[in-house]
C-alpha cells in the first residue's frame, strides 16, 4: 500500500493551475486512491451516486475509474518531465453492481518510450470481476513552463 496517495497525486498535478486541479472528475465520482506505484495503481469507487436509470453502476463510471487508474499508472511510468494522456480506452462490462463499492486495479501491459498500455480489472465487494478494461496512453515531453 502506498504511504500517502494524496501527496503523490498532488505531485503529479504539480504545475496544473489550482482552478483546474480542483475540478477533477475523480472527486465527483468519489474515487479514493489506495496504491500508487509504477507497477500497480488501485482505487475504490462507491456505487451510490454513480448509477444509471435502471439502478446499476453506470458503465461510464467504470470507464472513468479505468481511465483514471490507467492514466496515473502511465504518468508514474512516464517520468517527471513527461506527460501521459489517454489515447484509447476499451471496457467490457461483465456483471451488474447495484450497491457497495467497486475496486479497480491497473497494471502495465506495455511501457515504452511513447506509449503505456494498462490492464484494469474492476471487482465488486465480493471480489467478483465486474469490468475488464484496457487503456493506452501516449507519452510526450512536458512543454517548458507547463
Amino acid at each position: 500500500m502506498t504511504e500517502n496517495p494524496s501527496e503523490q497525486l498532488s505531485a503529479l498535478l504539480a504545475g496544473v493551475s489550482p482552478e483546474i486541479a480542483e475540478q477533477q472528475l475523480n472527486d465527483k465520482l468519489g474515487i479514493t486512491f489506495v496504491d500508487l506505484t509504477a507497477e500497480r495503481v488501485s482505487a475504490v469507487m462507491p456505487v451510490k451516486g454513480n448509477l444509471q436509470p435502471f439502478g446499476l453502476l453506470h458503465g461510464g463510471a467504470n470507464a472513468v475509474l479505468a481511465e483514471s487508474l490507467g492514466s496515473i499508472l502511465a504518468a508514474l511510468n512516464a517520468g517527471p518531465d513527461r506527460v501521459a494522456v489517454g489515447l484509447e480506452l476499451s471496457c467490457t462490462h461483465h456483471r451488474a453492481v447495484t450497491s457497495g463499492s467497486v475496486t479497480g486495479v491497473a497494471t502495465p501491459l506495455h511501457v515504452g518510450r511513447s506509449t503505456v498500455t494498462s490492464e484494469i480489472t474492476i471487482t465488486d465487494d465480493e471480489g467478483k470481476r465486474t469490468c475488464s478494461a484496457r487503456l493506452t496512453c501516449v507519452v510526450r515531453d512536458r512543454k517548458p513552463g507547463a
